[in-house]
């Protein structure tokens, strides 16, 4: 047992040596050349984590090693609960028809043409695939973090779906705006910042395109994109219940098939819920989430730690062209979403 009398100290060793990269990762993201494109401390993190797994990883004591384990799994779990606390219910009637619309028909969508794609057309493997498309769909490396559990992917697998993440909505973060300011996009500042919201990666990338354009295109993207985070709870619920009624699941020998509930997704809602009923004090949420953003960065640390740049190569390049797709998808296929979605 990682936390029995014997194992405590060593569990603890390891869970401090991922915070220490954690805190580096943070650090890093407060530097201008990261922050100023929106680059989180998420992805630093994993990029570090990644960066030891394939340099000094074996100089790592072996009772370290349920540490990282614990980093990767219970942390994560809590850290993707406490997310909750940046929502409120309340957000989402500020956007009203048009950004609940586009939410749901993007992430919807894209979640079936990725698969269909990825598996299919690609003949990408089936976690590789749900990563990449959820890292797209929903909210960039938080999804794919949040998704890995309920399908028990690799690690090495959510590395990869992360770093398409990076790729393409650093991408978008820089051509959505350029793009609106050559008159490209017929949008209005707040039509556009539910396109930006409803089709961006991540949050951080939102938060950066929908400033370049206004504060008022800034305000109306992050809402659009915080229903799209608020997604994930039913998401993982319908896919849990999916790869049970499919028999898709990971299932050990002898092991009957059933629907597993990720009741960090429960509570996740839960805590938006509460977040909704403004019984804390702004500064007290805003510590909270600082906290969780701190415990998501030492999950995403604890992944790259678990991953082999060797185990890259037996998926190729397929995860960059799924990726791809789902990209131009996002920018042509989002565009006309929300178009119609304004109808409402």
């Amino acid at each position: 047992m990682a936390f029995s009398k014997e194992n405590r100290a060593h569990t603890l060793s390891g869970i401090l040596f991922v915070a220490l990269f954690a805190a580096s990762a943070s650090y890093f993201a407060e530097m201008p050349i990261f922050k100023n494109i929106g680059i989180s401390p998420l992805i630093i993190g994993i990029v570090l984590g990644i960066i030891y797994a394939n340099t000094l990883r074996n100089k790592l004591p072996e009772e370290w090693v349920p540490g990282i384990q614990f980093s990767m799994k219970v942390i994560l779990r809590a850290a993707i609960i406490f997310y909750g606390f940046r929502l409120t219910f309340q957000n989402i009637e500020q956007v009203g028809i048009p950004g609940i619309i586009t939410s749901v028909s993007v992430v919807t969508l894209t979640f079936i043409i990725g698969y269909i794609v990825g598996t299919k057309i690609l003949k990408l493997d089936r976690d590789t695939t749900i990563l990449v498309t959820a890292g797209s769909s929903i909210c960039g490396a938080a999804a794919v973090l949040a998704t890995e559990p309920v399908i028990k992917a690799e690690p090495y697998k959510s590395a990869i779906a992360v770093g398409t993440v990076i790729i393409f909505g650093t991408t978008a973060m820089f051509l959505y705006p350029y793009l609106y300011k050559e008159g490209l996009i017929p949008l209005n500042l707040k039509d556009m910042g539910i396109y930006i919201g409803g089709t961006i990666h991540e949050v951080a990338h939102v938060v950066a395109a929908g400033n370049a354009v206004s504060a008022e295109t800034a305000k109306y993207a992050v809402i659009v994109k915080m229903i799209r985070v608020m997604m994930i709870a039913p998401f993982l619920l319908i896919l849990g219940f999916w790869l049970a009624k499919t028999g898709k699941s990971k299932l050990e020998k002898g092991e009957k098939a059933k629907i597993t509930i990720p009741w960090f997704a429960i509570f996740f809602i839960v805590m938006a819920g509460f977040n909704s009923l403004n019984l804390l004090p702004h500064p007290l949420v805003s510590d909270i989430n600082k906290i969780d953003t701190f415990a998501l960065t030492m999950a995403m640390t604890a992944m790259g730690m678990e991953t082999s740049i060797s185990k890259f190569k037996t998926v190729g390049w397929k995860p960059i062209y799924l990726g791809t797709i789902l990209f131009i998808w996002l920018i042509f296929g989002g565009f006309y979403i929300v178009k119609f979605a304004l109808n409402f």
